[in-house]
């Protein structure tokens, strides 16, 4: 089976982010995304991608969207829909969906874990991480982190499996 995992940081309310911009900046959860899914496909919304500066080093980028004559800014796989995406991934590889909010919510349903880091603030916000519905998933870690002199919040990162 395909591991797909759904890789994200959220506020208490699980907020995502406004204006296609994080509102926070926790230099760990960047490393931790960093470890998690350097050597694997990414899949995300356009949006997702839009946000980037520039392509995330040794990931395979595949984007969903609805416009057919979609160009992306930089180099990366261009599909319709959520089933195209993961037609993409090899039964014996692993995957992250790194968002957006609309694509959190269609892979729910496909992901075998979710690696979401909870920020212990809720936030403004116009995109939100969808429900974790506790009779699907089981916690089965959480590492604790106060916040310090780099992180303005207190955060857990949490890891999921599918029952």
């Amino acid at each position: 089976m395909k591991k797909l995992i759904i890789i994200a940081a959220a506020g208490e309310n699980n907020a995502l982010g406004k204006d296609n911009d994080l509102p926070w900046h926790l230099p760990d959860d960047f490393k931790r995304f960093k470890a998690l899914t350097s050597g694997h496909k990414i899949i995300m919304g356009r949006k997702t991608l839009e946000s980037f500066p520039k392509p995330l080093p040794q990931r395979e980028h595949i984007v969903i969207t609805r416009d057919r004559n979609y160009v992306p800014k930089f180099p990366c796989t261009v599909v319709h829909s959520l089933g195209a995406a993961l037609d993409l991934v090899e039964e014996n590889e692993a995957a992250f969906i790194i968002g957006g909010g609309e694509i959190y919510s269609q892979a729910m349903a496909h992901a075998t874990n979710i690696e979401l880091t909870r920020i212990h603030t809720s936030f403004e916000a116009d995109t939100f991480f969808p429900e974790i519905d506790e009779t699907q998933w089981t916690l089965v870690k959480e590492a604790h982190h106060l916040k310090d002199d780099k992180h303005n919040h207190d955060f857990t990162f949490l890891t999921y499996k599918r029952k």
